[in-house]
């Protein structure tokens, strides 16, 4: 029985790259080889990773003023790789927006390199709504924002504009949603959420904002030694690279972002008018700020849990629990969950 898979991350993919993928796991190209044994320097795979970065800036509609880079260490080791390239080795300021787990994570590296202000924060309420009316002026090296906070539902519908570089960490978002991507300096995002397999982590940067902080950068951490040697400083994780240009050129040929958008935009109109209209659930977070991609909720008699967490799972549903530092449940509706996965939910939740 295929599953409809609504986990937060890794998450579901097209079918069509899985088999793409795996076909490329037994013989990649004709060279009877597998993907998982060539050369990242072969001629075999060099067009793999010059396509995969280039069609991230055909999706995003950027210049090349921007670079791509295909990195390991999740997002997570972006969280230093930012201040490192970008905050200044003498007096270095940066301006934190405070939305989540992940958010935070970001802050207290950034901490450790210099002065980290946190100039909005939804801490105490819980992050159940996305702060507004702050200011980052050109004191700042950066300005730091998450788009989207899987744990609590919420998203960045718009984002301000700022006197000084704008970051952002868009994992659990990217590809899902029209929007000028150049209005930012870099983007950062885990590939497990829209773009494919965990195991690589997407860089898109500006060129001319880096090499200006007067520190000595761990080489691995340094963005232009990476932009230097074409995302190869060291063997790429090529398995993962591949799923996730076969992941990109599947959203290309369906419409590309702005088909992307419509779908999701209508899955989760549907699942949050259920939410809002039956009394068994509520939501979490502000209605202004509920987020296309993970939709979070609760169940208001928890004497119905029991029925209500067998009838979902016997309808074949996969991965609805919600993160375990907030309880409930979190309904993911990444870029490949078809509506039909979204409406079974539905009449799963009507059924009770």
């Amino acid at each position: 029985m295929k599953k409809h898979n609504f986990s937060a991350g890794p998450c579901i993919l097209p079918q069509e790259v899985f088999e793409q993928s795996a076909a490329a796991i037994l013989d990649f190209n004709g060279s009877g080889l597998s993907l998982l044994e060539i050369s990242h320097r072969s001629k075999d795979f060099v067009p793999v990773m010059e396509e995969a970065r280039a069609i991230v800036k055909r999706l995003m509609k950027l210049g090349d003023e921007y670079e791509v880079l295909y990195l390991g260490g999740g997002a997570s080791l972006q969280f230093a790789m930012v201040p490192f390239n970008l905050m200044k080795q003498n007096g270095g300021h940066a301006a934190y927006l405070d939305t989540g787990v992940w958010a935070s994570g970001a802050i207290k590296e950034a901490e450790k390199l210099g002065k980290v202000n946190i100039i909005g924060s939804s801490k105490a309420e819980g992050y159940t709504y996305i702060p507004k009316n702050y200011t980052a002026g050109p004191e700042y090296d950066y300005f730091h924002c998450t788009s989207n906070n899987t744990i609590y539902g919420t998203q960045m519908k718009t984002f301000p504009k700022v006197d000084t570089l704008m970051v952002c960490d868009m994992s659990s978002d990217i590809f899902s949603r029209e929007m000028d991507f150049s209005q930012f300096d870099l983007i950062y995002a885990g590939a497990q959420k829209n773009m494919g397999p965990a195991g690589v982590t997407l860089v898109v940067v500006k060129k001319e904002i880096l090499g200006k902080t007067g520190r000595n950068i761990p080489s691995y951490l340094d963005y232009s030694l990476h932009i230097s040697k074409d995302s190869m400083l060291n063997t790429p994780p090529v398995f993962p690279v591949y799923a996730s240009l076969l992941t990109l050129q599947h959203l290309e040929k369906n419409g590309g972002i702005a088909a992307a958008e419509e779908k999701n935009m209508a899955k989760a109109a549907l699942l949050y008018r259920e939410i809002d209209r039956n009394p068994l659930f509520e939501g979490f977070c502000a209605e202004e700020d509920r987020s296309l991609m993970n939709v979070c909720f609760k169940i208001t008699d928890e004497t119905r849990k029991e029925a209500f967490d067998a009838a979902w799972k016997a309808a074949g549903i996969n991965g609805l629990n919600g993160h375990r530092s907030v309880g409930g449940y979190r309904a993911s509706l990444y870029n490949a969950l078809p509506l039909e996965s979204v409406k079974i939910l539905i009449d799963v939740m009507k059924s009770l």
